[in-house]
């Protein structure tokens, strides 16, 4: 939503922002969040500050919502705190490693000692691993219990969870998984059954420090709502859901497209108008200067040949052609593979597969547009040993750009 340009005026009149945050207290937290992303970080940590708590912790629970550390370090301490201890698990932990040094030190004492130590399990894990991005609020049920003691159990204790797709029976005084049972799972079950007759003995789960795109892969491969974490002796530590591989999906595939276009992952952490200049210069430069090294070997190769250019000039003109249709022609392949890896539709071992698939794809196109250059060249005027040159060095640039 597009953000009102009143609500920016009435947003920077101290008399008034409370006002306008009880007006916009209705909205969806969703729409919260889009807000607060269109407002400068001052205006949108005033707006947060006057939110009444419950809903300045859902809109700061949102995944969407950019800027969340910045936004609370404008915030009073014990504003902050409260507000991070409404927060799920994962997205406290989250926000938390984005805080600078002096605001972690000054927040992380203020929180609940249930949250503080939360936090401090989280943190313990890499980013980017499976133990980075779970939630540790997951319902765990002994193995002794009926479907309708756990269903009285999950009761209880749904409040205090931020959400449940599943319970896990667990051993007693180990904590290893034994089997995961779905909300849909007990709901048709008898409530005098034993739950281990109706749960799922081997679950999918993932290691703690598995990394998050296998992760994700494996929550789309077997199509679950989340996956239990566990540690190397098979205690379960938490779980990550679906809408968690959302995030490292799109996070994922941000990267293989900045990689595409030679650009350094981590370009686009912040948003667009938040990355400072030098640090956009310092993602972009290092390619750009491999490439322009790359490329002046071009001129390299055309001083080599440069009486034979003067002896037929007619041949310049269609360098930048000849140029041109090999860096498409490469960049086709090199977006086809690199998208097939993401995928895992290709690997290491189908090397040979793909290059003899390459080849043959890049000598039929070349043929093609070797014709297409053939003609062309002859409605310029140029004479048919040149247009064939043309059209076999067409050829020839086709089938070793989409083959190397």
């Amino acid at each position: 939503m597009t953000v009102p340009t009143d609500v920016v005026e009435r947003l920077r009149d101290p008399a008034r922002v409370a006002e306008t945050a009880a007006e916009l207290a209705e909205l969806r937290a969703p729409d919260l969040a889009d807000l607060f992303n269109q407002l400068r970080v001052t205006d949108a940590a005033a707006l947060l500050a006057a939110l009444p708590l419950p809903q300045a912790i859902n809109v700061c629970d949102q995944p969407s919502l950019r800027r969340r550390a910045r936004l609370l370090e404008q915030l009073d301490p014990d504003r902050a705190a409260a507000i991070l201890d409404g927060l799920s698990a994962d997205e406290r932990t989250d926000v938390i490693q984005h805080l600078s040094d002096h605001h972690r030190r000054r927040l992380l004492p203020k929180l609940s000692p249930t949250g503080r130590a939360e936090v401090e399990q989280l943190l313990r894990y890499p980013d980017h691993t499976a133990g980075g991005i779970m939630t540790t609020e997951f319902v765990q049920l002994a193995p002794t219990v009926t479907v309708g003691e756990a269903l009285q159990h999950i009761r209880t204790v749904a409040r205090e969870k931020e959400t449940i797709y599943a319970g896990y029976v667990l051993e007693p005084g180990t904590g290893r998984l034994l089997g995961a049972v779905s909300l849909r799972d007990l709901v048709v079950a008898e409530r005098e059954q034993p739950v281990t007759e109706v749960m799922r003995a081997k679950p999918v789960t993932v290691a703690v420090l598995e990394d998050q795109e296998s992760v994700a892969h494996k929550i789309a491969k077997y199509n679950l709502l989340a996956v239990p974490v566990l540690e190397t002796e098979g205690r379960v530590v938490g779980f990550v859901t679906v809408d968690d591989v959302i995030d490292v999906l799109i996070e994922e595939q941000t990267e293989d497209l900045l990689r595409l276009g030679a650009v350094e992952p981590g370009a686009l952490d912040r948003p667009y108008f938040d990355n400072p200049i030098a640090r956009v210069v310092r993602k972009r430069i290092g390619w750009l200067l491999l490439l322009f090294v790359a490329e002046t070997f071009t001129g390299t190769v055309l001083r080599y040949f440069e009486s034979e250019l003067a002896a037929v000039v007619a041949l310049s003109f269609f360098i930048p052609l000849l140029i041109g249709t090999g860096g498409n022609a490469g960049s086709q392949t090199v977006t086809t593979i690199i998208r097939s890896l993401a995928l895992r539709e290709i690997g290491l071992r189908d090397a040979w597969r793909v290059l003899s698939r390459e080849l043959s794809t890049g000598f039929i196109v070349g043929v093609v547009i070797g014709a297409v250059a053939f003609g062309r060249a002859l409605l310029w005027g140029t004479s048919v040993p040149l247009a064939a040159t043309v059209s076999i060095t067409v050829l020839a640039i086709c089938t070793w750009s989409t083959t190397v």
